[in-house]
């Protein structure tokens, strides 16, 4: 009984494997479709190289505009960023300045004897503190100023330029 099943399980297998192997793909070729020759009148033809030609003559001019943009770009952003730099720096040279005066008046307000002394000091160092922020608040602007005028300007006649060239 055993061979029965072993004889009917190779003949299964046998025959599963058969029609695997035996299907193809069937092959098809591409048509081939003959375009038909057609003469293009002349003024057709001059219309389209014109037309190409200007194509190719604006986007020169586009081509070398945008380059030239580039270029004006990232000049601009090393000016904006070394003047982002110089800001940061006056601000943190503010802060120093301010918290060494503070330690300062902390120190003499420790030597302080009397009230008066106390008032006359505070009074002193409220008025150096305003003069010095005035001063620090005054450098600051003129340091945005400059770089804002220092980035924008040539942006603007860059961009100027590029547009009359393309226009």
């Amino acid at each position: 009984m055993t061979e029965a099943i072993e004889t009917t399980a190779s003949r299964s297998r046998s025959s599963k494997a058969a029609p695997a192997a035996a299907f193809e793909m069937p092959k098809f070729e591409m048509p081939n479709f003959e375009i038909p020759r057609m003469e293009i009148p002349a003024a057709f033809r001059e219309l389209a190289e014109k037309s190409v030609s200007q194509a190719k003559e604006t986007y020169e001019r586009m081509k070398s505009a945008a380059e030239e943009a580039t270029d004006v770009l990232e000049d601009t952003y090393a000016t904006a960023t070394k003047g982002a730099s110089d800001y940061g720096l006056k601000v943190i040279e503010a802060a120093r300045e301010n918290t060494n005066a503070a330690f300062d008046y902390a120190t003499r307000l420790m030597t302080v004897k009397s009230l008066s002394e106390v008032v006359e000091l505070s009074t002193s160092h409220a008025r150096k503190q305003f003069e010095a922020l005035t001063a620090q608040s005054k450098e600051l602007v003129a340091i945005a100023q400059k770089v804002a005028a220092e980035t924008a300007e040539p942006v603007k006649e860059s961009f100027g330029k590029a547009f009359k060239k393309v226009a």
